[in-house]
């Protein structure tokens, strides 16, 4: 029997028997007690030496987890994607061509960005197959592109296809927390002129549009938009601008709006594209796109779970019909509020309860706008409101809801979280405000890539189409995206569902009087 050290570990014995060993010129001694087989003494010698090596590779690599955490932090985060509290304009960077004619957050973040892109570009295939097409042509040649939109991984992948077809792009935030930081500055090193970042002010957001337009020896030829904040700024501020754009394209129906304004009263002064009231931007963006991030949206903000919950929805349009089909399947009980007799009557027999906001504004839980109207919840229901009403706004603009009221003396504003407000009344009572009335999901979350891809690609199209036409086919008006374009832009993306289209025979086509290629529906098909 071998004896070794008890360890502490001691046997109880009628008879107790000690040794003694010399070990290191020391007497030690043993009790009879403590002699183990020796299979225990080898079992225990191995766990010891696996303890060991646990142990140091642990410290190793806890050493060089750290090491690599110091080194990837300023580059590594979406949500906390800046490193100071300086603002862009006070800074002076340069990408690592050495060009600085851009303003974003932080061009160091610009790897992760690229990041973003590349997974955004597996979910955009439209895009991605208009780039292979274009190899060869260069339909945008010559194009000097003015954007202000949502400026995401979406929307990169947008402005690199327009860049392959041939186009120059400047681009500005259609909303002030839109922005994607770390894409920005991907942007920025592509050699793209971005001017935004994350939480604009107000100032910033009007600078950031003016640094696009207004550059020496660069005037803009057509205008990408969403929202009509840029084609108003240059109506504004630089109305001979219009003499060599050949055309806007519009995406929000906020923007169209303006658009059909500007046209009403004679002051439009090239033609327009409507993206938003095309069959791809309606039947796909508007409704599958808000059917999956109004969740996320409210979900992200305040942890609210939706079961039992009384929410009442603004609009029964597209954006309306997805946000009302998700809190439904989630269990909420739904009211909606409408002025179009037909959107009512489809709300009324898609199950919601059809009522005025001042009926129910006492006892819902939240209330989310889709209008793309001003003043839709003004400041009387915000003081009826229940406490703890949760209030945001799906459509484009921030007028919406009446923002602007609560910004008095007697109202105390508390930020919870990143663009999460507590409007707090005298009387303890308090309301959560997402966003400052802003459009949720881009500000608060994300949307469906692949969605968004559809909607891109018919203003990629709608741009192309705008600035290849031949004079005189576009007066100065406001149109819509031929349908043959419509059924292109929806025929690229089948292939992602391995969709296999029925083609019509010769006799069929006679039958129904149409091209067996298409168009399939009137340009008055919505």
């Amino acid at each position: 029997m071998l004896s070794v050290p008890a360890l502490g570990l001691e046997r109880a014995h009628t008879h107790t028997h000690t040794h003694t060993h010399t070990h290191c010129g020391r007497a030690v001694r043993l009790k009879a007690s403590t002699c183990f087989p020796p299979e225990t003494v080898c079992r225990y010698i191995m766990t010891f030496l696996i303890f060991s090596n646990v142990l140091l590779v642990i410290q190793r690599d806890t050493t060089r987890f750290l090491a690599l955490f110091a080194i990837l932090r300023p580059t590594a985060s979406y949500t906390d994607s800046s490193d100071d509290e300086t603002s862009p304009r006070d800074k002076q960077q340069k990408n690592s061509k050495g060009n600085g004619d851009f303003c974003i957050k932080n061009i160091k973040q610009a790897d992760f960005g690229r990041r973003e892109i590349e997974i955004a570009e597996q979910e955009m295939p439209a895009l991605m197959a208009l780039r292979k097409r274009a190899q060869g042509e260069k339909p945008l040649a010559g194009a000097k592109v003015v954007g202000c939109t949502h400026i995401t991984a979406q929307t990169a992948v947008l402005m690199e296809t327009l860049s392959a077809l041939g186009a120059q792009c400047r681009w500005a935030a259609c909303n002030i927390y839109s922005t994607q930081n770390e894409v920005a500055a991907a942007l920025a090193e592509g050699g793209f002129s971005v001017f935004a970042w994350k939480g604009e002010s107000e100032d910033d957001f009007w600078w950031c549009i003016d640094r696009c337009v207004n550059l020496e020896g660069w005037q803009p030829n057509m205008i990408l938009d969403d929202g009509g904040d840029l084609t108003h700024w240059i109506y504004k501020k630089y109305p001979n601008m219009f003499k060599k754009i050949k055309g806007i394209v519009e995406e929000s129906v906020t923007g169209v709006h303006r658009l059909y304004q500007l046209s009403k009263a004679g002051k439009l002064c090239v033609p327009a594209m409507n993206v938003n009231d095309s069959v791809t931007k309606q039947k796909f963006d508007n409704l599958y796109c808000c059917r999956e991030s109004i969740l996320d949206g409210l979900k992200r903000t305040t942890d609210v779970m939706f079961g039992g919950k009384q929410v009442v929805v603004c609009g029964y349009g597209e954006v309306g019909k997805g946000c009302c089909a998700a809190l439904k399947a989630m269990g909420s009980i739904v009211y909606v509020t409408e002025i179009d007799p037909i959107c009512a009557l489809q709300a009324c027999m898609d199950g919601f309860r059809l009522v005025k906001l001042s009926e129910v504004i006492r006892q819902v839980d939240i209330v989310i706008t889709c209008t793309g109207n001003k003043n839709v919840v003004v400041r009387e229901y915000l003081d009826r409101m229940k406490n703890g009403c949760i209030v945001c706004n799906m459509g484009h603009s921030n007028t919406e809801i009446d923002v602007a009221s609560l910004r008095t003396p007697e109202l105390t504003w508390e930020r919870v979280r990143s663009q999460v407000d507590h409007v707090i009344w005298p009387d303890g009572k308090r309301i959560v405000l997402l966003a400052e009335g802003r459009l949720l999901n881009l500000s608060c979350s994300t949307v469906p890539t692949f969605v968004l891809s559809i909607t891109a690609t018919t203003q990629a199209l709608a741009l192309i189409e705008l600035y290849n036409a031949p004079e005189g086919r576009y007066k100065q008006d406001v149109y819509l995206l031929p349908k043959k374009m419509d059924e292109y832009v929806a025929s690229l993306h089948l292939p992602t569902f391995d969709a296999h289209l029925t083609e019509l025979s010769d006799e069929q086509a006679k039958y129904l009087g149409l091209n067996k290629n298409g168009p399939f529906k009137p340009n008055y098909y919505r």
